[in-house]
């Protein structure tokens, strides 16, 4: 079921040495530049010519209309909208922690006022196909909501129908957002980086999505921003030792596989006793799971179990992954913690699935996959603000400063940099 590795004996330096998927390989890179050009230069009819290739369906109007949406909430079941209520709830709360007012510095009449400004316009992608993710629409526009976005868009892959499932829709109104367009792909990327006649342009795209929409965003970023991490196919690497429960264990290997191909899958342990039966269980589970052929699929091409000598070459390779979700099942979790230093979210002990993150737990499941947590994070407030810097100099200020600010110019050999102060000092009020 699991690919086996023993990486007793090969120490922590394991760059290079341990096998990834090959995500953006160069025939999707033109698929999606080739789908982005057709975008930006046909606008509409490109998005429904390719929703119609794509997703099986000719929509007529992109934009699903606000009494949908309504009528979605209204007719949501019970449960599940108080589920998504709590959810919500617990995703605004933690983001409204993030919030940072303005920060002010003063030095010798200088004085900075830094201002986190949001952007005009947000877009967020959700994911369709193999399943629907009401969870993902909370996860994206709340923090936009919570950072000041004033226009909060969402993108979502139609179904074979022309609609957009139910359940995303009333996620939509609690989450509070004010557009809805049911389109999928790297055309919604395209359609919200670029504008067309429905979608006016956004400022900032978030949200994961496949290969192909993961692509696409790293095409746009710069004319949109785009987080830095690479939100793609889902991630789960589970650290256990011979203390962890193998159904637990079992399962948490097996429910970030259940998205489909293109993650990872890991199991990790020092202990070969505790591999085997983490392994054994997780083909018991797989024999009968409704969603058996994803998840063999994602085995298939990135699933390993991997023997190695200690806690701390364990952590080794957890970096060396970066993966997008870490579970530590040991007898002691916290302790390897500091070990961690790549990992978009680690939960730790074995009443912590990763599951409770892509739901309730408060920060954004959508985080960096593909290794780039080397560098990136989870989906924050941040994402979503800029910072403004407000200069403001007495004339005394600027006069005890315009002898270094005249030398660094003059040293670049720019003449009017230097004389923007030059002017400025001994002159008359």
């Amino acid at each position: 079921m699991l690919r086996r590795l023993d990486l007793r004996g090969a120490g922590t330096d394991l760059r290079g040495r341990l096998p990834r998927p090959q995500q953006a390989a160069d025939e999707p890179v033109a698929a999606v530049k080739a789908i982005l050009a057709d975008v930006r230069a046909r606008g509409d009819d490109a998005v429904r010519d390719l929703t119609e290739r794509f997703d099986g369906v000719r929509p007529g109007d992109l934009r699903v209309p606000p009494a949908d949406i309504e009528a979605a909430l209204a007719g949501l079941d019970p449960e599940l909208r108080r589920a998504l209520e709590a959810a919500a709830a617990g995703i605004r709360h933690f983001h409204e922690q993030q919030v940072v007012g303005d920060h002010r510095y003063q030095r010798d009449g200088i004085e900075v006022v830094g201002r986190k400004v949001p952007v005009d316009r947000a877009g967020c992608y959700v994911p369709g196909g193999r399943a629907i993710y009401p969870s993902t629409v909370l996860m994206t526009a709340i923090p936009a909501l919570v950072a000041g976005v004033p226009e909060v868009v969402l993108c979502v892959p139609p179904d074979r129908s022309g609609s957009v499932p139910a359940a995303t829709l009333a996620a939509a109104a609690i989450a509070g957002v004010h557009e809805v367009y049911a389109i999928g792909g790297a055309q919604a990327v395209g359609a919200m980086a670029y504008g067309t006649a429905s979608v006016p342009p956004v400022d900032v795209i978030v949200g994961p999505g496949n290969v192909y929409v993961a692509i696409a965003k790293r095409e746009v970023a710069g004319l949109v921003g785009v987080p830095s991490s690479f939100p793609g196919p889902s991630e789960v690497v589970v650290v256990v030792d011979e203390t962890a429960p193998a159904d637990l264990a079992a399962v948490d290997v097996i429910l970030q596989a259940e998205h489909g191909p293109g993650g990872l899958a890991w199991l990790i342990s020092w202990s070969e006793a505790a591999l085997d039966a983490v392994c054994d269980e997780i083909g018991a589970q797989v024999a009968v799971a409704p969603r058996r052929a994803d998840i063999e699929s994602t085995f298939a091409e990135g699933g390993y179990a991997v023997l190695c000598d200690s806690p701390e070459q364990a952590l080794a390779v957890a970096n060396t992954i970066a993966p997008e979700h870490l579970e530590l099942i040991t007898e002691d979790p916290k302790a390897l913690v500091p070990l961690v230093r790549h990992a978009g979210a680690v939960f730790c002990g074995p009443w912590s699935p990763a599951s409770v993150g892509d739901y309730v737990a408060g920060p954004s499941h959508v985080l960096p996959t593909d290794g780039s947590a080397r560098f990136g994070s989870a989906l924050t407030v941040a994402d979503f603000q800029k910072d403004v810097h407000v200069v403001t100099l007495t004339r005394e200020a600027l006069e005890h400063v315009a002898p270094t600010v005249a030398a660094i110019a003059t040293a670049e050999g720019l003449a009017a940099h230097a004389d923007s102060v030059a002017r400025r000092v001994g002159r008359e009020a």
